[in-house]
């Protein structure tokens, strides 16, 4: 389907996802990566308590935290 029909669909207001390859879709800086890190006992003990806690995973818990703290240091940057 050329690009000009797809958007003349879409501002009459058509739903327009069964022409889209969803499948394919990507969100570009999400892709995952894998990093290995050490940590002492007690910080995996603590992680695993919250984690617990929180009802989430060790691995959860380490993003989530690291998220927080990168956007917070963004901020504070700005």
């Amino acid at each position: 389907m050329k690009a000009k029909i797809l958007e003349k669909m879409f501002d009459e207001g058509k739903d327009i996802t069964p022409h889209l390859a969803l499948s394919k879709t990507r969100r570009p800086g999400h892709e995952q990566r894998r990093v290995n890190v050490d940590f002492p006992s007690w910080i995996i003990e603590s992680l695993d308590v919250q984690s617990s806690r929180l009802g989430v995973t060790r691995q959860s818990i380490i993003k989530m935290w690291i998220a927080e703290r990168l956007k917070e240091e963004v901020r504070k940057a700005s």
